[in-house]
């Protein structure tokens, strides 16, 4: 049965992992689906936070090419924080830093049947259409679960296509449990409400299609593509009615443009000459530039410095470093393997 709880239930202080891919620029997708809701989440004080920069994981379907990684590595630090992401709140780390996942990875391996992984429709589903077939891409969701409860995480925040992932941690500390006894809390899905923002051209917002809005875009990127944005194909004249709720550019303004008539959406639909497409864009445009101006900023200095970026990757990592050695140490503990006596 998939475990999920929900925002508005009251909670104790409690372990929460999250984590993103470096596997490009972080647009409004990335923004509306994850990283709002974490600084929300951070800001209620409710949670111990760990926030990884997942760069194994980015390996599995990037390991030809990897000579932005680190690059990306630092833009995804500098987003994190630009958005309001506390690095003394949040321990904000990269995985890859932090060698306890592999070796929790590897322990899960020798326990968990590898029809558990085979039946994750993620894996069945870009196995056929990304033809991953690697060792590495089969085990990608055991690495998922090794990241959770290697920080004995009781809440990951997901939207409901990743329930499985959760669903199959919570499998798999319940075999840790059966074999070993207990060491970890069964994480639950932390399902949050937001916004889906569809992408430049109408279709879901991905970097694959090419259709996204960096949270890096300077005025001219962003006023290139807003300006060439898709918006209503049965509004071909200004007089014509229009459809704004399918509209991104409408969808995009009730979400940024703090001036945004309480009346546009029913003059655009009905056809109102004082409302047109152009006008619409130029109005988003305005809206996004003022309303990321502060992240820019922010993010526009923690690129300038690396070495500050560094540290705040290193204090996370400690943090991180710290609970993940106490997590092991039960581990090693639970499963009887070799310790010196000395």
């Amino acid at each position: 049965m998939e475990a999920e709880i929900n925002m508005s239930e009251p909670k104790s202080k409690q372990v929460l992992l999250s984590g993103m891919q470096p596997s490009g620029a972080l647009h409004l997708g990335n923004y509306e689906g994850a990283l709002r809701n974490w600084v929300d989440l951070q800001n209620t004080g409710k949670y111990e936070m760990f926030n990884c920069i997942v760069d194994w994981h980015a390996l599995t379907s990037g390991f030809e090419k990897t000579e932005m990684l680190v690059p990306r590595i630092y833009e995804m630090a500098a987003d994190y924080i630009a958005a309001g992401l506390d690095p003394e709140k949040t321990a904000i780390f990269v995985q890859s830093q932090i060698k306890e996942h592999a070796e929790l990875h590897l322990l899960l391996s020798m326990v968990i049947p590898i029809p558990w992984l085979e039946r994750v429709p993620s894996y069945k589903e870009k196995v056929e259409s990304l033809g991953l077939d690697s060792y590495g891409f089969l085990g990608y969701p055991l690495l998922q679960t090794a990241d959770i409860i290697i920080y004995r995480a009781n809440v990951v925040p997901v939207g409901k296509d990743q329930l499985p992932h959760i669903e199959l941690a919570r499998e798999v500390v319940r075999r840790f449990h059966y074999l070993y006894g207990e060491v970890f809390p069964e994480p639950k899905g932390l399902i949050t409400k937001f916004q889906v923002l569809p992408g430049t051209d109408g279709q879901k917002m991905s970097k694959t299609y090419g259709n996204f809005i960096a949270l890096g875009d300077g005025p001219d990127v962003l006023k290139r593509k807003i300006m060439s944005m898709f918006t209503d194909p049965a509004k071909i004249h200004k007089t014509d009615p229009g459809h704004p709720k399918d509209c991104p550019v409408n969808i995009y303004r009730t979400i940024y443009d703090a001036e945004l008539p309480a009346d546009l959406a029913e003059k655009c639909a009905a056809g109102d000459s004082s409302i047109g497409c152009v006008g619409c864009k130029k109005a988003l445009l305005r809206a996004i530039v003022d309303y990321f101006q502060d992240f820019r900023i922010r993010r526009e200095e923690l690129l300038s410095d690396k070495s500050q970026l560094e540290g705040y990757l290193e204090s996370g990592a400690d943090r991180a470093r710290e609970r993940a050695a106490e997590t092991m140490k039960l581990v090693r503990e639970a499963m009887h393997m070799y310790r010196p006596s000395m």
